[in-house]
């Protein structure tokens, strides 16, 4: 399988992962390093995110753990970038 992968870093809920896209429409994810291993492996895993067409895309942290973001190019080439944006207070 074909993807990007970016670490994101630990985080938990009320901070936003944006990812902006340039290039093809593409599936992203955001998942924790169990569910990153599982996708790795085929397996079925859990994530937050989907199917986009425009950017940038703002997915919520679901809950405190490592986050990596996950970006895979569903018809051509892809370019992206990730940020965290700030929790809260």
């Amino acid at each position: 399988m074909n993807y990007l992968a970016f670490p994101v870093g630990s985080a938990g809920p009320g901070a936003t992962v944006e990812v902006t896209l340039s290039g093809a429409e593409s599936d992203v994810f955001l998942v924790d390093s169990v569910n990153l291993s599982k996708m790795k492996r085929s397996q079925s895993f859990h994530y937050t995110g989907g199917h986009y067409r425009q950017s940038p895309i703002q997915l919520p942290v679901p809950s405190l753990a490592a986050w990596t973001a996950v970006v895979i190019p569903t018809g051509g080439r892809v370019q992206a970038s990730v940020r965290l944006v700030a929790q809260a207070s």
